[in-house]
């Protein structure tokens, strides 16, 4: 397990954000525990890259530990030229590369994620939705982020689906920085 201040950054390069970042995205479906890994050697290899990182606290034997672990176990997305996707390909730490057809959907949903992440709030995997009321966050950090409704108990919540994975993460939100879309 790596030590906190060894993790690679979550998005490289840091100095810019998902929209800004030249290229063709793509999927890297990881061999198993290897994202940190992948994004080290993409980090070295100046491949930009996103890569959702969440703390996890567990606890054993009367001691805390922090770390942190992919929000969506086995995936790394990166983006670049066709000769980049081959040479994260020979980093041999890659099952599958998965091409985005919809650029500009898998961009905005990234960067929701990316958004909830960078503003401290929680985050956790969600089961996919399929159907549900669609929203979008009319203020705070994650402003212009759609996503789907979620209640439970005293607490509302917004889903943030990568459609491309089938998976998405859930974000603890105030309702009254929700609107819905029609």
């Amino acid at each position: 397990m790596l030590k906190f201040s060894e993790n690679p950054p979550i998005l490289y390069p840091e100095d810019l954000s998902i929209e800004e970042i030249p290229g063709q995205w793509r999927v890297a479906h990881t061999k198993s525990r290897n994202e940190k890994a992948l994004a080290s050697v993409m980090c070295k290899w100046q491949i930009p890259y996103f890569l959702p990182l969440v703390e996890k606290t567990t606890k054993r034997k009367h001691r805390i530990y922090k770390s942190l672990l992919p929000l969506f176990s086995g995936y790394l997305f990166f983006c670049g030229t066709q000769e980049q996707r081959y040479r994260a390909l020979t980093s041999n730490r890659i099952a599958q590369v998965i091409d985005v057809i919809d650029q500009d959907k898998f961009i905005k949903e990234i960067t929701a994620i990316h958004k909830a992440i960078y503003g401290g709030m929680p985050i956790d995997t969600h089961p996919y939705l399929k159907a549900g009321k669609r929203c979008r966050v009319i203020g705070g950090a994650l402003m212009g982020c759609e996503g789907m409704i979620e209640q439970k108990k005293n607490m509302t919540r917004i889903v943030l689906q990568v459609d491309m994975l089938g998976q998405s993460a859930a974000v603890e939100i105030d309702a009254d920085l929700l609107e819905p879309i029609d």
